[in-house]
């Protein structure tokens, strides 16, 4: 199979503390899959809610699929993620106790051609931290062009 596909959501390591990341299955219909494989997708204002024992993905924007017919998907619905129920309490106490939040970081395709989700249990960052963060690439850039001459 083709594994080209790799959907990365950028804005997440600029907004969150990234702390632990898990690798989920999601659920998609046809169109979405074939959406997925032409690489129409974006994980920009996505996050993951608990809903009955549930985890979901909401925000996730697959494009409809140009060849769909009136099957064809809604581009913002709530998608299932699938995740065993040891992951699923262990992720939901984090979220509950310590308020975090669980956000989808890449959306990819793996090597037996299905659609697997990466996500953190993230904590937000606050305006000094994304100083600090501008400050340290400054200071790395700096330094590689040193090294460079």
């Amino acid at each position: 199979m083709d594994n080209k596909i790799k959907i990365k959501n950028k804005r997440v390591s600029w907004e969150y503390f990234l702390i632990e990341r898990l690798v989920a299955g999601i659920v998609l219909t046809g169109t979405e899959i074939k959406s997925l494989r032409n690489g129409k997708a974006n994980l920009a204002d996505s996050f993951c809610v608990f809903e009955g024992g549930e985890l979901f993905v909401r925000g996730m924007h697959i494009s409809e699929y140009s060849y769909g017919t009136y099957n064809n998907h809604l581009a913002k619905r709530d998608r299932k993620l699938l995740l065993t129920a040891r992951e699923l309490k262990k992720l939901n106490i984090k979220v509950k106790e310590k308020s975090m939040t669980i956000v989808p970081v890449t959306l990819f395709i793996n090597e037996k051609g299905l659609a697997k989700l990466e996500i953190a249990l993230a904590k937000g960052k606050h305006f000094y931290d994304k100083r600090e963060n501008l400050k340290e690439k400054d200071d790395k850039r700096e330094m590689d062009r040193h090294l460079k001459k």
